[in-house]
């Protein structure tokens, strides 16, 4: 018996995601952390050098889709945890912040491996195509309800 791989669409995408973020999320409530600390936690890690605070904001809401104020509170929730630092207008991220990153990280490449295991590299390459033209779209449509 063979079956049919469904089209991917809305549901598809988002049902991938939510699964996907319910285990990193499993993983964040063990080190006491949520998905937007991480997110910004992250952002911080890998700029090429410390950011302005409202750089930092600017990137977090650029990736959550969330209100400004809201990013605000979760970058001053890494302050006040010790994994960010204030250095004038700039947070950079602190040796605490870094440990805990990497461990993170670690921890989550290792479901990461698992889910994305085995799948053929080329399906991977159509696969993110087609999320990067869903990306680009779904952000340009974003854009003209806010306009």
């Amino acid at each position: 018996m063979t079956t049919t791989a469904p089209l991917a669409n809305a549901r598809t995408l988002g049902l991938a995601h939510y699964a996907a973020r319910a285990v990193l999320e499993s993983v964040l409530a063990r080190h006491g952390a949520t998905f937007p600390q991480n997110v910004a936690l992250r952002l911080a890690a890998v700029a090429e050098a410390p950011l302005e605070r409202e750089e930092l904001v600017a990137q977090v809401v650029r990736s959550l889709k969330m209100d400004a104020a809201d990013a605000r509170g979760v970058v001053g929730e890494l302050l006040a945890k010790g994994l960010l630092t204030t250095e004038e207008s700039l947070v950079p991220i602190t040796d605490a912040g870094r440990a805990f990153h990497a461990e993170v990280s670690a921890e989550s490449a290792e479901f990461s491996a698992r889910v994305w295991g085995g799948i053929p590299e080329e399906d991977l390459a159509a696969a993110g195509r087609v999320l990067a033209l869903v990306t680009e779209r779904a952000n340009a449509e974003l854009a003209a309800l806010s306009a």
